[in-house]
């Protein structure tokens, strides 16, 4: 089941007497459809953002468009130039690892906080989504992987218990995203041992392994994205 919310109905009910109500949902679920397009790299990075064609799109009129570019301006994502309009913000090198460091950081937090608090419960229904993971990646579904990886890291936000933590992860997530778009096959496999030794941690609670490898997975995901700003 694909994560990008349907705004095909909200769309068709679209007017100029629609409520404030449905006008809001409208505009969240049109910025929504943005952010996923940005941070899976299908809009890339220098891209031009042009609202009617955005809005033909999606089915609805350049309003929400326009709100939900200005909202992806303030996440960072969007940048907005003087006569050329709004564009796909690039991510330079020094802002990159600069972010990788404080997601590492954070990352590595929040294993250790759930190596503290996770419930049985939750490490199985974490354990459920590595069996799907690895099921996708040994019959070569990859496109749904991206959409399990998001799974299993919100479970794990959750295993930490820490709202405000887990809302600043999200937060960094999605301006990080971009960076692991273009993974090799090994690389992508890698990832998912990585978790797996990951929720071994956790479910056997050593705080400090599971700090150590959260940090180490997300320095070594981003590496091969920063290494092509060092050539």
């Amino acid at each position: 089941m694909s994560t990008q919310p349907d705004i095909s109905a909200a769309g068709a009910r679209e007017s100029s007497t629609a409520s404030p109500i449905l006008h809001r949902q409208l505009s969240e679920l049109v910025t929504a459809r943005i952010r996923e397009s940005i941070t899976s790299g299908a809009y890339a990075p220098g891209a031009r953002l042009i609202e009617g064609r955005i809005a033909e799109e999606l089915n609805v009129s350049r309003v929400p468009v326009r709100e939900a570019l200005r909202a992806l301006a303030a996440e960072g994502l969007v940048e907005v130039r003087p006569r050329h309009g709004a564009v796909v913000a690039s991510l330079d090198p020094a802002s990159a690892r600069e972010m990788v460091q404080i997601r590492a950081t954070l990352e590595g937090l929040n294993a250790r906080l759930a190596a503290e608090h996770c419930t049985p419960e939750l490490a199985r229904e974490v354990a459920k989504v590595l069996v799907e993971g690895n099921a996708k990646l040994a019959s070569g579904e990859t496109v749904k992987l991206p959409e399990l990886n998001a799974r299993f890291h919100d479970l794990l936000y959750s295993a930490g218990a820490n709202t405000m933590l887990a809302d600043l992860m999200r937060t960094l997530r999605d301006r990080t995203r971009m960076l692991f778009v273009n993974a090799t096959q090994d690389e992508i496999r890698t990832t998912w041992e990585e978790h797996a030794a990951i929720l071994r941690a956790v479910q056997s609670g050593d705080a400090a392994l599971a700090a150590l490898l959260a940090e180490r997975h997300v320095i070594r995901a981003a590496q091969h994205y920063l290494d092509q700003y060092s050539k």
